[in-house]
Formats: structure tokens, C-alpha cells, sequence
């Protein structure tokens, strides 16, 4: 998403929701930009599952400690220490086994850019540990896709729920409903959710 883009966005989104407005108002000069290689954008996101931004990133940052550049390679280098990072288990191993799918080849990482959505998430969930989230969050982050509604994002759940049910737990058929109203500026329309609750960054 370039910049002009993302500006277009936020006058549409801005128009149809004055909610949204008024959290746009609220985070000026912040934008949804591009972070590192597909490699180390899925394995931070698998990191990033079911936790806290605060503890994603204390967690990535000893797995960086281990693993610097964050390379295939060197997480596989590095698997048997990956644990000892605060990841559980199974995420360890999750990040080993996506290791081994770009090592190998197994993921064709240089025809994402081409492919639509839904032909790259039916790619990404193939490997151990990448959900339909993780895929989304790849798309959102590394591909820069505009119009991602990640449903099973707890955050995501909760800033609607704050913003337009008064607090209450919602479910994915209301977020489909409410989300229509962004297309095709979902994935803006969360990020600014997303600063809501956070106003610092998340990075995947």
C-alpha cells in the first residue's frame, strides 16, 4: 500500500464511519508499512499467536539473540534452543517445520505477489502451525493486502465489541456484517482498531 493509498483509505473509511473517524483523528502520521522477508514475517507471527504484543515481542527478541537474521537456516541451526526463548513446544516446532518448507523450496514465496488472497492462505496453512490468522496477519503485513478482515484476531474482536457493541463479545457473523462497510479497506480499518486498544505498532 503505497502512501497515497493508504491516504485515499482513510478519507473513504473517514466518510462512512464516524467512529472510525474519530480513531483515525486520534493516530495521525502512522501507516501500515512493510516488514522484513516472508521467512521472518511468518515466524514472528506464529510467535505472536495467542499472546500479548507486549509478549511477542519479548519473546522475539531472545529468539533473535539465538538467530539474528532470522533465516531459515538459522532457525534450523537453532531449534533446539527456540524453547528456551519462551516459545511453548509446539510453536518451537512450528517454526522448525516452516524452516524446512523454505529451505527445501516448498514454498513459492516469489509468486505470493501475483496470487490472490485466498490461493496464498490455501499455500500458507499447509505448513504445521500456520492457521488462517497467521496467513492473514502474512498478507496484512508482508504483502500489504488492503482488504484483510482477520475474524479470529482477538484484538480485532475486542475493539469492535468496545467501539460499536458497548463492550459486548460479538460474533464472526456481526464483524462479517460490520466489516462490508470498510471493503475494500479492511485490513486499514483494523490496523486503525488495532491502535485503538494499542497505539503503538504491532510488527509482524
Amino acid at each position: 500500500m503505497t502512501p497515497d493509498y493508504w491516504l485515499r483509505a482513510k478519507r473513504a473509511l473517514a466518510r462512512r464511519d464516524a467512529v472510525l473517524a474519530a480513531i483515525i483523528r486520534a493516530h495521525p502520521r502512522i501507516a501500515l508499512t512493510r516488514r522484513g522477508e516472508p521467512f521472518k514475517t511468518l515466524a514472528r507471527s506464529i510467535v505472536g499467536q495467542q499472546i500479548s504484543v507486549k509478549a511477542a515481542e519479548s519473546v522475539w527478541n531472545r529468539v533473535l539473540a539465538i538467530a539474528p537474521e532470522a533465516t531459515p537456516e538459522q532457525m534450523l541451526k537453532a531449534r533446539r534452543r527456540l524453547a528456551a526463548c519462551g516459545l511453548s513446544q509446539r510453536k518451537a516446532e512450528y517454526i522448525a517445520d516452516l524452516a524446512r518448507h523454505f529451505a527445501t523450496g516448498r514454498m513459492h514465496a516469489r509468486d505470493w505477489p501475483d496470487m490472490d488472497d485466498e490461493a496464498v492462505i490455501a499455500e500458507l496453512v499447509q505448513v504445521r502451525g500456520i492457521g488462517r490468522w497467521t496467513a492473514e496477519m502474512f498478507l496484512m503485513f508482508n504483502l500489504l493486502r488492503p482488504d484483510v478482515l482477520p475474524l479470529d484476531d482477538l484484538g480485532l474482536q475486542k475493539a469492535i465489541g468496545l467501539h460499536y457493541f458497548e463492550g459486548e463479545r460479538i460474533g464472526r457473523e456481526q464483524m462479517r456484517e460490520l466489516g462490508a462497510i470498510w471493503a475494500p479497506w479492511r485490513s486499514v480499518a483494523t490496523w486503525y482498531l488495532w491502535r485503538s486498544l494499542d497505539p503503538v505498532p504491532v510488527e509482524y
